[in-house]
């Protein structure tokens, strides 16, 4: 079986938040928001975000770049957002690089979102209960 395409590398530190996060204990919604530095070709830390409802977030993150996000207290879940209409070499990044952030994470629940308005309670209830 062939290796899957891998455009970045993962921060070693943030493998450790992500890993840590499994574990988070606080009852309030959190997220782990991450970007691609082009320049480095890694997956980074862009933000970390407590107490944010999906609406926040929504508002957080820019309509017109890809980012991968980790949200919390619903299953853990991993979702990466990607928007038609990118420049091919921006969604190729991203897409090349969700498998090889997907398994050094260790995330299991794994979503992609295409329009940002989706991103609601209901669709994270929905997912959440499809996954348990």
């Amino acid at each position: 079986m062939s290796e899957s395409l891998v455009v970045c590398n993962v921060a070693e530190d943030l493998v450790e938040k992500l890993r840590k996060f499994h574990f988070h204990k606080e009852m309030n919604n959190a997220a782990i928001i991450m970007k691609t530095d082009k320049d480095k070709r890694r997956v980074v830390l862009d933000e970390e975000l407590e107490g944010i409802s999906p609406d926040e977030l929504k508002d957080e993150l820019p309509e017109r770049q890809p980012h991968f996000i980790v949200y919390i207290p619903y299953p853990l879940c991993f979702i990466f957002s990607s928007s038609v209409g990118r420049k091919p070499e921006q969604q190729m990044m991203y897409a090349g690089s969700k498998n090889k952030l997907v398994q050094r994470a260790e995330l299991t629940k794994v979503f992609e979102i295409r329009n940002m308005e989706d991103l609601t309670e209901e669709w994270l209830n929905t997912i959440g209960m499809w996954i348990y």
